[in-house]
């Protein structure tokens, strides 16, 4: 196979390459405009004339990176690949970061250059290199769509392609060992203890927690069991949804502290409905329901967890991080990594230990200390030997 390149500007080349020939035996060629050095320009040849030689060539598309990446989005939805959180995120992640800067490219003219200066210019509008990489998650994922249906020979987001920009690894925040007791005593005369209380000792996530049914809770045999999250979508009601995954769904045992708050509450919540005339609560009844009877919004959770900790003076930490100490206290006490792992309802082991990875840096002693108690003094090799 034959091809060549010409200089059209001052970093624009074009590349033609040949195909085989037609049914009528006529020779067949095909061009195409390559942005970037001459090294991009023969990199792209390269990778034509590979695709022609295997039988991988693709014919020439006039399909844009949005028009592609927003048909995907619809497939992924459709398909229940995603939900609707998910959805709605990655639209944004469309409309504010793909469309602006390449939404107009042609699909099959999109090279690693063009990723690498779609970087560049979203860092140089001043979002953070998460943001970047969560924009370039959504455009690798479509990307594979197409290589997959035959419509790109490479995914240039992909393994071999321009990389996400790297995100520096933040610990979670947690509350220490020492500020556990005295923050559950500050806590306890106010309104959100038992939501606290359900996050810091069951490690439950804020979605969780506002899903939680009373049926879902046995206080006699003291377990509850997740089953559902509350959703937030912009622009759409409040949905009730099970877990992403069946790990999400889990039992759990409460200890006493988490029993003793959610007893209280059930009272109070009964004497309240008694107090208007509005009689026992439905089977189905909400631990912590809205004024409707229906679900709160995690945001409003949030809200109401800041200012409730900066009026007691407890440490700045966020709702969510009372999961994340919940997990710590799990770690210090070296339980272990399946047992945790279930309990916070990660689909694998390997996310707690990835998450949590710096809480375990100071444990590895631990197995050396098993090791040698196993094996016991007299076992142990004298030196030299």
């Amino acid at each position: 196979m034959r091809g060549s390149i010409t200089r059209r500007g001052k970093a624009s080349w074009r590349i033609k390459f040949d195909l085989p020939a037609g049914p009528d035996g006529k020779r067949r060629s095909r061009f195409m405009t390559v942005r970037g050095g001459k090294k991009d320009a023969q990199q792209k040849l390269s990778e034509q004339l590979v695709a022609v030689g295997k039988g991988e060539y693709v014919e020439a598309s006039k399909t844009t990176i949005a028009q592609h990446v927003r048909a995907r989005i619809d497939v992924w939805h459709g398909a229940g690949d995603i939900g609707d959180a998910t959805r709605e995120r990655y639209n944004v992640l469309l409309k504010k970061q793909i469309s602006p800067h390449i939404g107009s490219e042609a699909l099959q003219r999109l090279g690693t250059a063009e990723v690498q200066a779609w970087h560049s210019m979203m860092r140089a509008a001043g979002l953070s290199a998460l943001t970047v990489r969560h924009a370039h998650a959504v455009l690798r994922k479509a990307l594979g769509d197409a290589v997959r249906h035959g419509q790109l020979s490479r995914n240039v987001c992909g393994h071999d392609g321009q990389r996400a920009p790297k995100v520096p690894k933040k610990k979670p925040m947690i509350l220490k060992k020492d500020q556990v007791a005295d923050v559950v005593d500050k806590l306890r005369e106010t309104d959100i203890f038992p939501e606290a209380m359900l996050a810091l000792f069951c490690g439950l996530r804020a979605g969780e927690v506002l899903a939680l049914a009373w049926s879902a809770v046995d206080l006699e045999s003291r377990m509850l069991q997740v089953k559902a999250s509350v959703e937030e979508v912009a622009g759409q009601p409040l949905t009730i949804k099970r877990p992403k995954t069946d790990d999400g769904e889990r039992r759990l045992t409460m200890p006493e502290i988490v029993v003793d708050a959610l007893r209280d509450h059930r009272r109070q919540q009964l004497e309240r409905r008694l107090a208007l005339g509005i009689g026992r609560l439905d089977a189905g009844a909400l631990v912590f329901p809205g004024q409707d009877g229906g679900p709160c919004r995690r945001t409003a959770l949030s809200i109401r967890w800041g200012k409730t900790a900066a009026a007691l003076g407890i440490p700045d930490v966020t709702f969510h991080a009372l999961r994340h100490s919940h997990a710590s206290q799990l770690i210090a006490a070296k339980v272990d990594i399946v047992t945790i792992s279930a309990r916070l309802g990660h689909a694998d082991p390997s996310i707690t230990l990835r998450v949590y990875s710096h809480l375990f840096e100071n444990t590895d002693s631990a197995a050396a200390d098993a090791i040698n108690q196993a094996l016991g003094a007299s076992s142990v090799p004298k030196t030299g030997r």
